[in-house]
């Protein structure tokens, strides 16, 4: 199956970011499941109003895959600016973040404009903004608040245009409750909000994904784009994906180095064979006592009953 036979055009890609060092998985969106098809119609809602929107999802669920969406779906004609709050200096949040006047710091002979400056008319995405400090949640709310920043050293604020779209990983409601998280920041970004499955829960869109990245690989490597054999489509359904779609991305890598034919096969996966679940058994034992003989079907009564399951 390609990528593009199911639902239309369920892969959607970012061009522009081969410009930028973004991850592989960091250039596409695929919507194939039921519940990512209505995460897009929700996305899709959200995106050309100005709020703030807070997306929550697992580590390496694809978050700023669906910030960068929110931006180009948006009529908003600056960058999108993509920042790491657990990567900010404690130190010099203030300055990272709004920028300093010339002078404020030694040898700083010029202004910066901050992350906050470089977003303007256009969109900041911040990652894990549960990692800023309470200080600068305080002063980010007043930003988004009073459209204005006041860089550090500067004498008056700086009028901003800016549309924030943050992402967390916790729950920052129990943060909030645990003094951790400025309540009225919280309040402020629960105005849009969007849910991104763990993979697990999207099982319609793993095979997608697992051939994209089959592909890209590929391609990087100079290597022929091998199928993914039925075995290894079943074992890539299965798995739980702790680490999603990272961790579908180096699956594949790996599976791609690996294989010596012409197909993706189980054992190049190296994922742990899937449990048989009650559900395949169950399905099974109808087939058996629909499709068996009077004596097989007598046997398989005899037995389930003997083990209390029947």
């Amino acid at each position: 199956m390609s990528l593009h036979e199911t639902f239309g055009q369920p892969l959607l890609t970012f061009p522009d970011a081969e410009k930028s060092p973004l991850s592989i998985r960091a250039k596409a969106l695929v919507f194939v499941d039921p519940r990512s098809r209505q995460l897009r119609q929700e996305l899709e809602q959200l995106a050309p109003r100005s709020i703030s929107v807070l997306i929550r999802g697992e580590t390496g669920s694809g978050k700023e895959l669906l910030a960068r969406h929110i931006h180009r779906a948006s009529d908003r004609g600056g960058l999108f600016v993509s920042v790491n709050c657990g990567a900010i200096s404690p130190t010099y949040a203030d300055a990272e973040l709004f920028g300093y006047a010339a002078g404020s710091y030694s040898g700083s002979a010029s202004s910066r404009a901050g992350w906050f400056g470089s977003a303007n008319g256009g969109t900041l995405y911040l990652d894990e903004i549960g990692d800023l400090p309470l200080p600068i949640q305080i002063k980010l709310l007043a930003a988004l608040e009073n459209h204005e920043v006041t860089r550090v050293g500067a004498q008056q604020p700086s009028p901003v245009d800016v549309r924030l779209v943050a992402a967390t990983s916790i729950d920052l409601a129990q943060a909030v409750a645990a003094g951790k998280f400025h309540e009225r920041l919280y309040r402020y970004l629960s105005e849009g909000q969007l849910e991104l499955p763990a993979l697990r829960e999207r099982v319609g869109d793993i095979l997608s994904l697992a051939e994209y990245f089959l592909g890209i690989y590929s391609q990087r490597l100079d290597l022929p784009v091998p199928l993914i054999s039925d075995a290894a489509q079943h074992l890539l359904e299965q798995h739980s994906w702790p680490g999603n779609t990272r961790e579908l991305e180096n699956v594949i890598h790996f599976a791609l180095l690996v294989s010596t034919g012409d197909e993706i096969l189980p054992e190049h996966l190296n994922l742990p064979e899937a449990p048989v679940s009650l559900v395949t058994i169950e399905r099974q034992l109808k087939q058996i006592l629909g499709n068996g003989s009077a004596a097989e079907k007598d046997a398989l009564k005899k037995l389930l009953k003997a083990t209390g399951l029947l």
